[in-house]
């Protein structure tokens, strides 16, 4: 269904909102522009996700947004945060979130977040699949979206409905204080302490299990000769998964 960009500039008049109908990516369209400017697409064809992928944005079935932030620290624990509360708000579905920046439903992605630095600001790209009912074969087994986990009655809410409450969302959690976003993140993930993980890392794969986040918001993986790690970037996986 086709964002209602009337609607979404209507809830928030003083914010400049950019939309496209179709765009290689918003994270470009959002270089330069100032602070809090908001860039939508219906349509992305060239989507990035992190670590160099692309990320699937197929026509009318998705939340692809990016927003110009000023730089924050642990800011994309934050966003995680805000896409968790505007999902639950918008739709009643409850994520958990994989460290550092991927929104699960049923041990699924059903969103990410990109963050990266331009001209003194952040660049903050949001990508939620909402209506897709398939994925590519290379992605089906990782990917979902909200149609699919919805089962239910009445219908599905839109990307617009997501997006009209996922930018209060981030202005809230923006104003967090760094040791309640630690806190609310350590709460809402289930990867963040105790679970059994994999990490891809240039130099090979480290696995233990997840101790909690250290002050600046990395993950700590126990391996298991007792050894503590911090796991400042990489894929983290459930091992098994």
């Amino acid at each position: 269904m086709p964002l209602d960009i009337v609607r979404i500039r209507a809830a928030f008049p003083g914010r400049r909102i950019d939309y496209y109908r179709s765009i290689d990516s918003t994270m470009r369209a959002a270089a330069g522009l100032e602070t809090g400017a908001v860039v939508l697409a219906g349509e992305q064809t060239a989507g990035q996700g992190r670590l160099g992928r692309a990320w699937h944005s197929e026509a009318g079935a998705g939340v692809y947004c990016s927003i110009v932030l000023k730089p924050a620290p642990l800011l994309t624990l934050a966003l995680g945060l805000a896409a968790r509360s505007a999902i639950l708000d918008a739709s009643g579905l409850t994520c958990d979130l994989r460290w550092p920046n991927d929104l699960m439903l049923a041990d699924k992605k059903v969103g990410g977040i990109l963050v990266q630095a331009a001209d003194g600001h952040a660049i903050a790209g949001i990508g939620i699949n909402v209506d897709q009912t398939a994925f590519p074969p290379e992605i089906a087994s990782e990917a979902t979206s909200l149609r699919l986990q919805w089962g239910r009655p009445p219908g599905l809410p839109s990307s617009t409905d997501i997006l009209l409450a996922l930018l209060p969302a981030i202005d809230r959690f923006l104003h967090r204080d760094p040791a309640s976003i630690l806190r609310l993140f350590a709460e809402a993930s289930s990867y963040a302490s105790g679970r059994r993980v994999t990490v891809r890392q240039p130099d090979g794969a480290i696995e233990g299990t997840t101790a909690g986040l250290d002050l600046s918001g990395f993950l700590i993986v126990r391996k298991d000769d007792g050894t503590d790690t911090l796991v400042l970037a990489g894929g983290v996986r459930a091992s098994g998964s």
